[in-house]
């Protein structure tokens, strides 16, 4: 006997229920998308109609949006997209409002609200906030770069360190940039796109033009920092995978006193020549026993861009697996 369907209804009274439904109800036809279910808008009540474990489901989802908006939070499409991959397992669930809320006072001053999104961002934020060097390996999306920026303005407003340096290998032109036309901002702005993009999401830009411009926001291609001892600065080391061993031991050797250092990487994704180590994939074996250096491992369950990210990272580890094994 198939198991009968059940209707479900959640009152909205209280809140804007159009800040729920999104525009053109967008954010309900999202959740049906995702679940065997019929949602139905109804004024001030959101009707659910289904098989009983999918309504559940879509019932926690709709419930966990609504607290969100009571408690002043706007709902925009990526957090629909993110609530429907925590209901279907895809995704690990937000941390509680007051898990939240505590690590959001520490990122004080920024243009917009920056929180975790998982337990493994709130470790991350907690590590870059209590430790002087912070290593992050995983996959792309998992907010590596953008919450280690968000750290560093944060410490910056707060005037715990004087300076943000941004730092990333330009593995592309094998870091001789000399040959490139131009001169040197127009050389390194394409490998430094998105640790600008990140700045700009979370400061005004004319901001971080000023900021930029006075050196107190310095971003650069990793060789530039040679020969440098970086006192009182907040380090992000962006692409880290792309590191050699020589130029590894070269930034962590910058650090100078007050100073925090954060290192990103992807180490499933490393642009250098087969012959050549990754200083990010070296430095697992051997510092990760030092005091003062903490390792934060993210997986795909940590990606909050689209969901379809999730899926393509799983489905090339299983591709690199059977190419490992012998049978791609």
């Amino acid at each position: 006997m198939s198991e009968p369907w059940i209707t479900e209804r959640i009152s909205l009274a209280g809140i804007d229920a159009g800040l729920l439904f999104g525009p053109q109800d967008s954010h309900l036809k999202a959740i049906e998308q995702g679940f065997p279910i019929k949602i139905i808008a109804r004024g001030d009540e959101v009707v659910i109609k289904g098989y009983r474990a999918e309504v559940e489901r879509v019932v926690r989802l709709l419930l966990n949006l609504r607290s969100q908006i009571e408690s002043g939070e706007n709902v925009d499409a990526k957090d629909v997209a993110f609530e429907v991959e925590v209901a279907r397992g895809e995704a690990k669930p937000k941390l509680s409002g007051e898990e939240q809320r505590k690590d959001e006072l520490k990122l004080s001053a920024l243009k917009k609200l920056v929180k975790p999104k998982s337990e493994t961002q709130r470790r991350y934020l907690l590590e870059m906030q209590n430790t002087d060097i912070v290593v992050a390996i995983g996959p792309a999306g998992t907010g590596k770069t953008y919450l280690a920026v968000a750290a560093a303005i944060s410490a910056l407003n707060q005037r715990q360190v004087d300076r943000i340096v941004l730092a990333r290998p330009a593995v592309e032109a094998g870091e001789s940039l000399g040959f490139l036309p131009g001169d040197l901002q127009e050389k390194v702005n394409p490998y430094l796109r998105p640790l600008y993009d990140a700045l700009y999401e979370l400061m005004a830009p004319e901001k971080v033009r000023r900021l930029v411009e006075v050196g107190i926001i310095e971003i650069a291609p990793l060789a530039y920092m040679r020969g440098r001892t970086l006192n009182d600065s907040f380090i992000i080391v962006d692409e880290a995978q792309n590191t050699t061993s020589m130029q590894m031991k070269m930034i962590l050797t910058r650090m100078g006193f007050n100073s925090k250092m954060v290192i990103t990487g992807d180490i499933t994704q490393i642009d250098l020549p087969k012959a050549t180590a990754s200083g990010l994939v070296e430095i697992q074996g051997f510092l990760s026993m030092i005091m003062g250096i903490k390792f934060v491992y993210f997986s795909e369950k940590d990606v909050v861009r689209h969901h379809l990210v999730q899926e393509i990272i799983k489905a090339y580890e299983v591709h690199e697996n059977d190419k490992e094994n012998g049978n791609g």
